[in-house]
């Protein structure tokens, strides 16, 4: 996958100056040994951060590393001023963690008081305005320090992504889509540039690549993929000049960022101007790693960013659509599964999931907007969907989102897409997150949130959760088990 960040993690030991330097330096290279022994690599800076002084050098060595997100590790008590000095000196993420004490037979000379520490830590890095990630229990040994900053890995990648990304949309929203409106300040308060067009400027940009000599390349790349599933072949064309424009246009638009995503419409009037849909592009250019979400949907080409920077892997955009019909779920679900049927619901779009994300990926119309555009004739104009069932598996449904008061909002719930034919249309799946029906109304409903959701395929919602909260999200919603009322919910059953 492209336009995704590459990570090169640092780590710096910090050490107060009454405590034993060496304590905090061995425990460090305990730490890398242990990391480099299960996961990736790791710079290991050798400056021990005892003064600002140090903290200079040390800040000095990972820079010229190429170090664009640091561990601060507290091998001891540590020196509260200069270690977050560093945080605050240091352009890019930053994770605080401590060591835990080794032996109870090494308690006189060997003991370092990080435990304390972080304590001195955290509440200097909230005086002084900086915002760092802080694990669930950050203190631990060796071994549990290591995967702590694997937990910091997937937050620290979507943190430089979000730093560098733009989002180009072209719009404006379809009407009575007031559900996608997007308040772009709270895009500007997360480091995102946006950079708004008008659908003409897409159709221009279009009409200028027409016999572009890049077609043919990207037709024969679309036949490989859609194999016996490219129903409609005579369309391909007109996608692949359409996802030609896409891509010029990203690069031509960067500008200072690195990273982009699209937010598009895509109807009505895009199918009688251009001549068809665009799902089947949206999917492929999100499988590239660069997510284009249906309906100008700013928010949630943000949320399927930050999916595609966590799971690094490919994500879709659905709609939270419709209810499971009781005789489905009671012939195909029911006693098979551990879901009621309130927990189940369909997850649906016209067509813009990727092919290796549906069990088979066929290339056909767009049923809805063909009952309106094209009633009872052999579709023309609506031809470009992608369609199948979403593969079954494990999912996290998941929305970063500006709310009507221009405040920024979350939610993230863990489920699974169940094996069981849909017998529908789009891209399209039986999802199941336990307690969904309460979640729903005290969630969704409740806190006002869109019709749109992004799916990351499997568990995340530890990493995602952990990101909202380091982005600052005032309100941060998941799917509470039973037992664990919602604050609207009423107690009365």
């Amino acid at each position: 996958m492209i336009n995704l960040p590459q990570l090169k993690l640092g780590i710096v030991a910090v050490s107060r100056d009454c405590f034993p330097m060496e304590l905090s330096a061995n425990r460090r290279k305990a730490v890398v040994k242990s990391y480099k022994e299960f996961n990736a690599n790791i710079f290991e800076c050798l400056t021990t951060v005892e003064n600002e002084t140090h903290m200079l050098k040390a800040l000095k060595e990972v820079k010229e590393a190429g170090v664009n997100a640091l561990v601060i590790y507290l091998g001891n008590f540590g020196p509260e001023i200069s270690e977050t000095l560093l945080a605050k000196q240091f352009d890019g993420p930053v994770m605080f963690v401590a060591a835990s004490e080794e032996s109870g037979d090494n308690l006189m000379n060997g003991r370092g008081d990080a435990y304390c520490g972080m304590l001195n830590a955290s509440y200097n890095l909230a005086l002084r305005n900086i915002k760092a990630f802080i694990p669930e229990y950050p203190v631990g040994t060796a071994s549990e320090v290591a995967d702590m900053i694997s937990e910091f890995v997937p937050v620290a990648t979507s943190i430089l992504g979000l730093e560098n990304l733009k989002i180009i949309s072209f719009g404006p929203r379809p009407q009575d889509f007031l559900a996608c409106n997007a308040p772009i300040k709270q895009l500007y308060n997360l480091g995102v540039e946006i950079e708004e067009n008008s659908e003409l400027d897409l159709y221009a940009a279009f009409n200028e690549h027409a016999n572009d000599s890049r077609i043919p390349e990207v037709i024969a790349s679309m036949e490989k993929e859609l194999g016996e599933g490219n129903k409609m072949p005579g369309i391909l064309p007109k996608l692949a000049q359409y996802e030609i424009t896409l891509l010029d246009w990203m690069e031509a638009h960067k500008g200072s960022r690195e990273f982009v995503v699209f937010a598009n419409k895509c109807w009505p009037s895009f199918q009688t101007q251009f001549g068809f849909v665009p799902c089947y592009v949206n999917s492929r250019l999100t499988a590239m790693g660069i997510p284009v979400a249906c309906e100008v949907d700013i928010y949630g080409a943000l949320s399927e960013y930050i999916g595609t920077c966590i799971t690094q892997d490919v994500v879709t955009l659905l709609d939270i659509n419709n209810s499971v019909p009781a005789d489905m779920y009671n012939c195909e679900i029911k006693g098979k599964f551990d879901y009621t049927i309130k927990d189940t619901f369909m997850g649906f779009h016209c067509g813009n999931t990727a092919a290796c994300k549906l069990t088979t990926g066929t290339m056909k119309n767009q049923k809805i907007m063909a009952r309106s555009l094209e009633p009872n004739v052999e579709p023309n104009i609506t031809r470009g969907t992608l369609e199948g069932d979403i593969i079954p598996g494990e999912i996290t449904f998941f929305r970063l989102q500006s709310n009507a008061e221009a405040e920024l909002t979350a939610y993230v719930a863990e489920g699974e897409v169940l094996p069981v034919a849909t017998r529908s249309f789009g891209s399209i799946g039986i999802f199941a997150i336990p307690e969904m029906a309460r979640f729903y109304r005290h969630v969704l409903i409740e806190k006002k949130y869109p019709h749109h959701g992004a799916v990351a395929f499997g568990h995340y919602g530890k990493a995602i959760y952990n990101l909202f909260k380091y982005l600052g999200v005032k309100e941060l919603g998941f799917n509470q088990p039973k037992g664990m009322l919602y604050k609207s919910e009423n107690p009365f059953k």
